[in-house]
């Protein structure tokens, strides 16, 4: 009998690894069926077609109150229930398309487009502070600090959050991952306190959101939604800023305008999708799916990451990074503009920027659940000669 497939372990790889439960999964059939973190069975939609059918089937729900009752909602990731929580991202069918409905204009790349200078000045400013931070030639870690500073500047300057604020938004996001209860609750207090920042200020999307959205949509719900708009594409963004970066600095775009900075951008997103997983899904009536009869409530999510980087997934067609169907990430575009300003920032303001050590000695690591990798350090050298490490 083989062994078990364990996607949910923690991993350290090289940067250009894979985590190796990827390719297994896809060699193990179009549906795999594994341990979930939060315990008990759960199964993985390796195969593209397939994905995408259960991207769009309504019988496959977001509902966090479909998950098995035993799940332990801060060890699986998941929100309320939506008979307790309005969410974007849990709500399904009519409720969910018209609530995607009042983000739509706002987020669409036409939404976007409007805050993109204003990405690049904040990348340029974030850049300059840690450039001058250190003298010429020295390296920074742009892990610590900026792959995290420069999403959340990002979104809150987008949402009309105080820039003065973003601290807090980082201890925040960082807590919601915290074991202790009591750091739980003060990044929710937190992120409450952002959400009346931005609509104190009210010239951002936060106040347009509000605006938009019902008249007798209560205030605990209107928070909680612009706690979803910061936090969602926080842990990926994260994440994928710093193999960005380090793609950027060894392999160099094409070009330095912008239809070639967005090809530079959507290449790597193909060698390291920003998420690896979708969210959960949960069968709402029992499910015939390849083959294996799925009871109600039932976990399932999809391999993004592995159906993206399949080397026989033929090349050309639509991709799956951000989803499909209903749910497909409704922040793509935010995300897309967010990692074109970043590069563009480097190509024209850093011509001579370099990684400190070989890009093959650059280390990511999962730290197991369904979050992807991303690397443990990134030492760049942004002002300094114009040479390349030599590989050790």
């Amino acid at each position: 009998m083989s062994d078990p497939i364990t996607p949910f372990v923690p991993v350290e790889r090289g940067i250009s690894e894979h985590r190796p439960a990827h390719a297994a999964m896809r060699a193990a059939g179009p549906l795999v069926r594994v341990e979930a973190p939060a315990g008990g069975p759960a199964w993985i939609v390796t195969e593209e077609d397939l994905a995408r059918q259960v991207l769009s089937d309504p019988r496959f729900v977001k509902d966090p109150g479909m998950a098995p009752a035993d799940w332990d909602p801060r060890v699986s990731g998941l929100e309320r229930p939506v008979a307790e929580q309005m969410s974007v991202t849990t709500l399904d069918g009519d409720a969910h398309a018209a609530l995607r409905k009042v983000h739509a204009p706002m987020f669409s790349a036409r939404g976007v487009s409007r805050y993109y200078d204003r990405m690049v000045a904040i990348a340029r400013a974030l850049l300059a502070d840690l450039a001058a931070s250190v003298p010429a030639g020295t390296a920074v870690d742009l892990t610590t600090d900026f792959t995290i500073r420069f999403p959340l500047a990002v979104v809150g300057d987008v949402l009309g959050v105080p820039a003065e604020h973003v601290d807090l938004a980082i201890s925040a996001c960082r807590d919601l991952f915290n074991p202790d209860p009591a750091a739980f609750a003060a990044a929710l207090a937190a992120f409450a306190q952002l959400a009346d920042a931005a609509l104190e200020a009210g010239d951002g999307v936060a106040a347009e959101l509000r605006d938009r959205l019902p008249a007798d949509t209560g205030h605990d719900d209107l928070r909680y939604l612009i706690l979803v708009i910061i936090f969602s594409g926080q842990p990926t963004m994260e994440a994928f800023l710093g193999f960005l970066v380090a793609n950027l600095l060894e392999h160099g775009a094409a070009g330095s305008d912008r239809k070639a900075l967005d090809e530079f951008v959507q290449e790597v997103l193909q060698r390291q999708p920003p998420a690896p997983f979708t969210l959960w899904r949960f069968t709402a009536v029992e499910v015939e799916l390849a083959g294996v009869t799925l009871p109600p409530g039932t976990p399932v999510m999809v391999d993004l990451f592995g159906i993206t980087v399949d080397p026989d997934r033929p090349a050309g067609g639509p991709d799956l990074m951000f989803g499909a169907g209903p749910h497909y990430c409704i922040g793509a575009q935010l995300a897309l503009f967010q990692m074109r300003a970043l590069t563009e920032v480097l190509v024209n303001d850093y011509p001579h920027a370099r990684l400190a050590v070989p890009f093959a000695d650059l280390r990511q690591i999962d730290g197991g659940g369904t979050l992807g990798g991303r690397l443990t350090a990134l030492p760049v050298v942004l002002h300094g000669e114009d040479r390349r490490p030599t590989a050790s």
